[in-house]
């Protein structure tokens, strides 16, 4: 019999990897909802912003804050960078043809990582406790970013809610016509949008970067669960896969304890598909 006091920590756990998965996968959502293109890449592109900090800060021996703060900048410049040269050429473009363009994207980031930097695991060696509360031990930099995470949604959603450019964005995410009413430009909003989408990729890669090694190969780990959770929420629903996020990383982290980290995954994927047969469009489907 598994000892309760396993599965809270493992309960614990999962609220902790549950922040860092909401923040990929609102970032995901936060692109979909309003470009209405799924990046299949995204994830590759924090894998890259992973490499920009482990080099800021084993290699070039900047302060692990001011070397994550150089991950987000890289995940900025990328967001910008995807869109202007790949995704407004393809935006009129039928959805295969998108998938197809970002798919082809995440391919050559993995190409590119294994040629200029092998398929070894390149680690930011961050010193840090784990801290015992009343029998149960939470990794440091798991709770740092945990903490990190809630601030930056926070932050996202005051951006969205409190600026004129974040209330645009939502605008066009709910109406794109409502966009010409009130005087935005759609092609800001649209270089605005994969600019923040950036963003969190970047802050995701400088909090994963202190938990996980980086390989090439990286976004195998955490895309198709990234791609899953935006689905289960309902693509383009932000609250949804807020949600979606924890249920997941809930079923992963006591199944890991229970079973094994495995079957784990292979219960999450068991719900996915059960919950799109029940709901299709996800647990709060995104409003018509």
């Amino acid at each position: 019999m598994i000892d309760p006091i396993f599965l809270v920590e493992a309960a614990v756990n999962g609220i902790m990897l549950g922040g860092v998965l909401a923040l990929l996968a609102l970032g995901l959502n936060l692109i979909f909802g309003v470009l209405d293109i799924v990046w299949i890449a995204y994830v590759d592109l924090v894998m890259v912003a992973m490499y920009a900090v482990y080099f800021l800060v084993m290699v070039y021996g900047w302060p692990i804050w001011l070397g994550g703060l150089g991950g987000v900048v890289v995940g900025v410049a990328l967001g910008i960078l995807v869109h202007l040269l790949i995704i407004t050429p393809i935006l009129d473009s039928p959805p295969v043809n998108q998938l197809l363009a970002t798919g082809g994207l995440l391919f050559f980031l993995q190409s590119i990582a294994t040629f200029l930097w092998s398929t070894d695991h390149k680690s930011v060696r961050v010193s840090l406790p784990s801290i015992e509360l009343g029998g149960i031990f939470v990794s440091y930099p798991r709770l740092i970013a945990f903490v990190l995470s809630i601030l930056v949604m926070v932050g996202l959603y005051l951006f969205l809610t409190r600026t004129f450019i974040g209330t645009a964005i939502r605008a066009v995410s709910q109406d794109r016509g409502a966009m010409a009413l009130m005087g935005a430009s759609p092609q800001k909003i649209y270089v605005v949008t994969s600019a923040v989408g950036g963003a969190m990729a970047g802050v995701a890669a400088a909090l994963l970067s202190i938990q996980y090694s980086v390989h090439p190969y990286f976004g195998a780990a955490f895309g198709p669960i990234t791609f899953m959770i935006c689905v289960l929420g309902g693509l383009g629903n932000m609250v949804g896969a807020f949600i979606a996020s924890f249920v997941m990383s809930e079923i992963i982290a006591i199944g890991g304890v229970v079973w094994s980290t495995e079957m784990g995954y292979v219960i999450a994927f068991a719900l996915f598909i059960v919950m799109m047969f029940a709901r299709p469009g996800g647990i709060l489907a995104k409003r018509q």
